[in-house]
């Protein structure tokens, strides 16, 4: 497991540039996902890796591109200072767990071996021995992210086909 570290105001431009909007489908996404800001990312990145950044991460327009070309590219979550509210709201609609915790952000570095439990929040430096405390997501945001989005979520409970 890997830790890309970015700074503040992160937006979807450079999460997922737009000349890439109408990529085919979700793993063209992700094979361009941060190169914008991190050419490298596309071609490192592992299932269970994980990007910790700074506040508002995800700003920018409200694109829902931003958060599936990270869960396509492999990345468990994002832990940041604070995230747009658009970036967020589409997170959790194709369900994607990002969790704000802005000491985590701050002290936790690239390199570090991190565990996140997200029924709890907590999220445990296990290079440093450190541990944070970000809010759990109610259950019912639980849900949605265990069933892998909003709609999955709601074809589950019978309320859509």
């Amino acid at each position: 497991m890997k830790i890309y570290k970015y700074g503040d105001n992160v937006d979807t431009d450079v999460i997922i540039p737009a000349r890439y909007l109408n990529a085919p489908d979700e793993k063209s996404l992700a094979s361009h996902c941060m190169e914008d800001i991190d050419a490298a990312f596309a071609g490192t990145v592992e299932p269970g890796d994980i990007i910790i950044a700074g506040a508002n991460f995800g700003c920018g327009s409200s694109r829902e591109h931003a958060p599936l070309s990270i869960k396509a590219s492999g990345v468990k979550c994002v832990i940041a200072a604070s995230f747009a509210r658009i970036f967020y709201r589409n997170a959790i609609n194709i369900g994607f767990p990002i969790m704000e915790c802005p000491q985590a952000a701050t002290e936790i570095q690239a390199g570090d071996q991190i565990m996140v439990n997200f029924a709890t929040g907590q999220i445990t430096d296990e290079t440093t021995g450190k541990q944070y405390q970000a809010a759990p997501f109610p259950a019912f945001i639980s849900g949605i992210i265990d069933n892998g989005g909003l709609l999955k979520s709601l074809k589950a409970r019978g309320v859509a086909k």
